[in-house]
C-alpha cells in the first residue's frame, strides 16, 4: 500500500503519452464554436424610425410652444381684488424659458405668501392697506403686459415687469413680518396682563 511517490513520478515521466490523431483540430473547432462573435444583424431601419419619432416629437413641442397654445402663466390677483381680464397676448414667460422660470418663481412665491397670511380682526386694517397696494401693483403689471404687447419686448419693459413681481413679493413678506410682530406683541401683552 505504501508506495514511494518519487518513484511513481519518475516512472510516469518515462512513459510517453500521445494524443489521438485529430485532437488538436477538434479542440480548435470547439473553441471556434464557443467563442466566435456572431455578426449583428443590421437594424438601420429601427434607428431611422426612432430618430424620425424623436424629431417629430421635438417639432410638435416646439410648434406648440412657439404658437402659444400652451397654457400661459397667470398673474395672481390679490385677495379681495378682481383682476382685469387679459386678452390672448404674450406675457413675460412667453419671451424665453429663462424669463418663464423667473415669472413662475415669483408667481408661485407670491401665491404661497398669500396663502400663508394669518389675518385676524385686529390686523385686518393693516392687511387691507397692504392688499390695496398689492392691487395697485397688479394693475400696473397688467398695464406693463399691455405695453409689452403693443410696443414689443424691450429690456426696459422686461426689467420693470420683473421689478414689479419682486416688489409684490417683498410687500407680502413685509406684511407677514408685521403680522408676526403684531401677534408676538399681543402675546407679550397677554402674558404681562396675566402675571399682574
Amino acid at each position: 500500500m505504501a508506495q514511494d511517490l518519487r518513484r511513481l513520478f519518475e516512472e510516469d515521466r518515462k512513459k510517453k503519452y500521445t494524443l489521438k490523431s485529430g485532437h488538436e483540430k477538434r479542440f480548435e473547432n470547439r473553441l471556434d464554436q464557443a467563442f466566435t462573435i456572431q455578426p449583428k444583424k443590421k437594424r438601420n431601419w429601427l434607428w431611422m424610425a426612432a430618430s424620425v419619432v424623436a424629431v417629430l416629437a421635438v417639432g410638435i413641442f416646439g410648434y406648440r410652444h412657439s404658437t402659444g397654445s400652451m397654457e400661459q402663466a397667470k398673474v395672481p390677483a390679490p385677495a379681495g381684488e378682481n383682476a382685469i381680464a387679459q386678452k390672448e397676448s404674450i406675457s413675460l414667460g412667453d419671451l424665453s424659458p429663462d424669463l418663464k422660470q423667473v415669472e413662475d418663481y415669483y408667481v408661485v412665491n407670491i401665491n404661497m405668501a398669500l396663502s400663508e397670511l394669518e389675518v385676524s380682526g385686529d390686523t385686518k386694517a393693516l392687511a387691507d392697506d397692504y392688499m390695496k397696494r398689492l392691487g395697485e401693483l397688479n394693475r400696473e403689471y397688467i398695464d406693463l403686459n399691455t405695453e409689452l404687447n403693443e410696443i414689443g419686448p424691450n429690456d426696459q419693459t422686461i426689467t420693470v415687469l420683473i421689478k414689479n413681481l419682486q416688489l409684490r413679493l417683498q410687500l407680502l413678506q413685509k406684511l407677514k413680518v408685521k403680522l408676526k410682530e403684531f401677534k408676538s406683541n399681543q402675546n407679550e401683552e397677554d402674558a404681562s396682563s396675566i402675571s399682574i
